[in-house]
């Protein structure tokens, strides 16, 4: 089974950048689809990034689309998001998943889920 461990949270003011990495432990991430996910609290976990297993196709939502990139360097079993300009807006808990098939935007369809990295972000 694939374990998942976020790192790279933390503080930074707005418009300040962080660099969020997810490490797979137990498998391989290079047949994966990988995704970045988010969740506020008090609101419903969101759709952030999506990069098919490739890397070749990706997806990142409209509120993120122009600040965020996610890559994955699938020969160190990491996946990257790189979050410049940041908003108080995204302030959340940031989850890493892995699922099959491509890009998905429900985390429903991702089987495996890290632990999550706090990211804060004040004005």
């Amino acid at each position: 089974q694939v374990q998942l461990v976020e790192s790279g949270g933390g503080l930074v003011q707005a418009g300040g950048s962080l660099r969020l990495s997810c490490a797979a432990s137990g498998g391989t991430l290079s047949r994966h689809t990988m995704a970045w996910f988010r969740q506020a609290p008090g609101k419903e976990r969101e759709f952030v990034a999506g990069i098919g297993s490739s890397g070749l196709s990706t997806f990142t939502a409209d509120s993120v689309k122009g600040r965020f990139t996610i890559s994955r360097d699938n020969a160190k079993n990491t996946v990257y998001l790189q979050m410049n300009s940041l908003k108080p807006e995204d302030t959340a808990v940031y989850y890493c998943a892995g699922g099959s098939g491509p890009i998905h935007f429900t985390s429903r369809s991702y089987d495996y889920w890290g632990q999550g990295t706090q990211v804060t972000v004040s004005s």
